[in-house]
């Protein structure tokens, strides 16, 4: 007997023996399926082979949306934790002044913004010192002003948070770092009873860090917390 036939009596035995090496082979499948089809020849229908083909793509695709969701829940357990490290650093400040620095210092850093700004509905125009000193953080505008940069003018609902992207023209709420800001996240934030509303504007030069279609829950959660943080302040 030829060594090659004593290789192919062993590779034999081996299958025989351990039959799951084909068939948890797709490749070596496709290759059987294939084989048997030439044999039966063209005018032959192989019903089971149709079916097999079918099988396989339909569970290519579910495969495919098993890695998508596990992506996406991976993606949303890491903005949770990104959210509530921030809200961590934001509780940290006992002063007013060091609160509004570390906005836009450790907790944009946190949230990986390029800009937080927070705007105040005043009716009076007092001067203030100190709201001047905080310029780069800190904008107060007249009543109305909120929902009016909001909607951009436009006949829409209110609501909490607003996700868009920009377009090239200048943004005076970002400051300095308007012509290159790209998209952002507006919150409507309201202090209570009897007080204007505010808003905080978060800009990222990506223009996809904040699309229209992507979820708010986080960032509602963060607009909460931060109202409430902005009452005691107000009080």
């Amino acid at each position: 007997m030829s060594s090659t036939a004593n290789i192919a009596e062993d590779l034999r035995e081996k299958i025989i023996r351990e039959p799951d090496v084909i068939l948890d082979d797709p490749d070596l499948m496709r290759a059987l399926v294939a084989a048997n089809e030439e044999l039966m020849g063209g005018n032959i229908v192989d019903l089971r082979g149709i079916a097999m083909e079918r099988l396989e793509a339909r569970l290519d695709r579910l495969e495919d949306t098993h890695r998508t969701v596990i992506a996406a829940a991976y993606e949303n357990l890491a903005g949770t934790n990104q959210v509530h490290r921030a809200i961590l650093k934001m509780l940290d400040p006992v002063k007013f002044e060091d609160f509004l620095h570390n906005l836009d210092g450790e907790v944009a850093e946190t949230l990986r913004i390029d800009s937080m700004k927070l705007v105040l509905e005043t009716a009076q125009d007092d001067g203030d010192s100190g709201l001047d000193r905080l310029s780069h953080i800190l904008s107060v505008a007249e009543p109305g002003f909120v929902d009016s940069y909001i909607t951009q003018g436009r006949n829409l609902p209110i609501r909490q948070v607003t996700l868009r992207q920009l377009g090239t023209e200048p943004n005076s709420i970002h400051g300095d770092t308007g012509d290159w800001i790209r998209s952002e996240a507006c919150l409507k934030l309201d202090f209570g009873p009897g007080r204007l509303p505010g808003m905080l504007v978060m800009g990222a030069e990506d223009p996809h860090q904040f699309k229209p279609n992507q979820g708010t829950d986080l960032l509602a959660f963060f607009a909460g917390v931060f109202e409430r943080i902005m009452r005691r302040w107000l009080s």
